[in-house]
């Protein structure tokens, strides 16, 4: 039994993210010309949804390699862009590809709902691709984004409209759980939230959020499509 418990907790604590993007990180090396917010990265909006981010501090919530990030804090003119990501080695990797651009995007490797509630009022724009918001307890993190926003500051993210595999998203706040690897190539899962968008809305209003909005993305061609829900929500201003 103590042979088992011990298993299923280095499972538990390892990092789940060790193999995503490492292909990628040793062929393309650039800062990108832009993103796209949509499951395929092929269509839809781009970061301008964002608004202008002259001066701005803004966090990258679940950045991995911190591409993203790295854009914005390139092309965009922010005061600061700050990446976050729990993994131990998407943050090497970033730090690899763009620790020189410090100190206008700073790498942070931390749980992202400790480095939100650590912060309060601190940004002005917190976004996610596809990061932080599919994969953390929404109850959990929306609140502490809405408090590490400044009053009237902004959080955007993009996210599954359905699962990858056709099936509907979840009428309530449910999470699924997803095939993952460990370091050394075990089978494992980790937990994603794919939300109806009537759900998101009710999760950030009881969060603190006002000015809701959603868009449905299209899916893009390939065998691995899928459309997105993007969300934009504004932090209500304090009474």
């Amino acid at each position: 039994m103590l042979a088992t418990m011990e298993r299923v907790t280095a499972s538990a604590s390892a990092d789940l993210w060790h193999h995503y993007g490492r292909t990628r990180h040793t062929t393309d090396r650039t800062v990108p010309d832009t993103f796209r917010w949509s499951w395929g990265q092929d269509c839809g909006p781009g970061p301008d949804i964002l608004g202008d981010l002259s001066g701005l501090y803004v966090a990258d919530l679940g950045a991995g390699a911190a591409r993203e990030a790295a854009h914005l804090a390139v092309h965009h003119r922010p005061a600061q862009v700050v990446a976050v990501d729990a993994s131990p080695a998407q943050h090497a990797m970033a730090m690899d590809l763009y620790g020189h651009l410090t100190p206008r995007l700073q790498l942070v490797q931390s749980d992202v709902v400790e480095h939100l509630r650590a912060a309060p009022g601190t940004y002005d724009v917190l976004y996610s691709v596809f990061g932080a918001v599919d994969f953390t307890e929404p109850r959990r993190l929306l609140p502490a984004a809405a408090a590490a926003l400044r009053p009237g500051g902004r959080l955007v993210f993009s996210t599954l409209a359905h699962y990858v595999s056709g099936a509907p998203a979840q009428p309530d706040v449910e999470h699924a759980d997803i095939p993952a690897r460990t370091p050394d190539g075990e089978p494992a899962t980790m937990r994603r939230w794919v939300l109806q968008e009537r759900v998101w809305v009710k999760l950030l209003d009881e969060a603190g959020f006002t000015r809701i909005s959603g868009d449905l993305l299209p899916a893009g061609q390939g065998p691995r499509a899928a459309d997105t829900l993007m969300l934009t929500a504004w932090r209500r201003p304090l009474p």
